[in-house]
């Protein structure tokens, strides 16, 4: 069931206007994370509310990510991408809206759940671009750094959400990503062509998935990495640089968090390329894989114990480097063993697996933070890419017979 499907001139210019697009929307999913728990407070929201607002739109996108998927592999890419980055613009000027709301909580929830639906077309889309423009030599580099243009706007809106709230305000944090995410859908629009439509799809139903045994393995290992990384880590940073006073060059904790978050980010979008490039080379997926989530444990293992900000420091950066280089393999492995009019759903399937644990996360974990501390949280985060690696080894044995992973079988007839 592998791909076949020919790079085709000008995929360098499609995939680099992926890149801007989700780069620039990328913003408003940041932006939120340093100001929200500690502004909650100040606005009457309950901490369970609050990780519930910040959990809204991976909620949201449990739901969402079938239909998108399916509509990817029924109706094309090129409509759903810019529509999808269009609706993340608005949502992000939901957040100006909620600040002067009488009740904040529901305009922000809602603001959420609108991120939700616009970044589910935007996710299902962009990989399926990706993998259409793609073979099997730049498969693995391709996914990674359309992933890093997704990820990488992330911790500019963790800077925009945390320095520009501390310098300025509020609510020019959320003006300036809003207007960042209206020139993304700009950009798609007039740089990102039809890549997936050939006719044949007519007959993709609005909820169908992709539920093969290496999708769903994939998936789990990404509901796990999603659950330590987006859900409990982001969530609760900004609670721990103040529970163990580090911070940094007088920021306060949404400052200083936002730093350590964008540190966190960046080390995962640089190592996105390297980890995919790698994968792409004779060894395969599969080692490439098993060495960034040894790297993502011992981030994790290093934050139980940081009291000092170099240790912090370092702790961001290892997650960050183990959580970036396994997403360009992972993607991949997802496109070498799944036929090409499939890959919006397999896609979607992804996606919602990982959105479950980046939902959770913050479901879970604040709560945890509050009654028992930091320490259960991150030592579970730890235990996650260990138990990942041997879900991996197991399953592609499984499928291959072999530790072998990087699988190019003929076209499906």
């Amino acid at each position: 069931m592998g791909r076949s499907v020919p790079e085709r001139s000008g995929s360098r210019t499609v995939v680099l206007a992926v890149i801007a697009s989700t780069f620039f929307v990328g913003f408003g999913g940041g932006v939120v994370f340093p100001i929200l728990p500690n502004l909650g407070a100040l606005l009457g929201i309950s901490p369970f509310v609050v990780g519930l607002i910040l959990s809204a739109n991976r909620i949201t996108r449990i739901v969402a990510n079938a239909p998108a998927g399916s509509l990817t592999d029924r109706a094309g890419t090129r409509t759903p991408f810019v529509v999808g980055l269009f609706v993340e613009g608005l949502a992000t000027m939901g957040y100006v809206v909620a600040l002067n709301a009488s009740a904040p909580a529901p305009v922000f929830l809602l603001a959420r759940v609108l991120w939700g639906i616009g970044s589910a077309l935007v996710f299902a889309t962009a990989y399926t671009i990706a993998a259409d423009v793609s073979t099997a030599d730049t498969r693995g580099a391709n996914m990674g750094v359309v992933r890093g243009g997704i990820t990488l706007g992330f911790p500019v809106g963790l800077l925009l959400g945390g320095i520009v709230s501390d310098l300025y305000s509020v609510t020019a944090a959320f003006v300036l990503a809003a207007g960042f995410a209206m020139l993304a859908g700009g950009i798609a629009y007039r740089l990102v062509p039809e890549t997936h439509v050939d006719g044949t799809r007519g007959n993709v139903a609005p909820w169908e998935i992709e539920r093969s045994a290496t999708t769903l393995t994939v998936g789990l290992v990404n509901f796990g990495l999603y659950f330590a990384y987006l859900g409990a880590l982001f969530s609760t940073l900004v609670l721990l640089v103040d529970a163990r006073d580090l911070l940094i060059w007088g920021y306060g904790p949404q400052g200083t968090s936002g730093l350590f978050m964008g540190l966190t980010v960046a080390a995962a979008s640089v190592f996105m390329l390297g980890g995919g490039k790698l994968s792409d080379g004779d060894s395969g997926r599969l080692p490439v894989l098993l060495a960034f989530l040894a790297v993502s444990f011992a981030g994790f293992v290093a934050l139980v114990f940081a009291q000092s900000l170099s240790v912090l420091a370092l702790s961001c950066l290892f997650i960050g480097a183990g959580q970036g280089g396994t997403s360009g393999p992972l993607i991949a492995l997802l496109a070498d063993l799944t036929p090409a009019e499939r890959m919006g759903r397999a896609t979607a399937t992804n996606n919602v697996l990982g959105d479950f644990g980046g939902a959770l996360g913050p479901l879970v974990s604040l709560p945890v933070v509050d009654t028992l501390g930091f320490v259960p949280v991150y030592v579970t985060c730890a235990v996650v890419p260990l138990a990942a690696a041997v879900l991996l080894v197991g399953s592609i044995y499984g499928e291959t017979g072999a530790l072998s992973s990087l699988v190019e079988n003929a076209p499906p007839e």
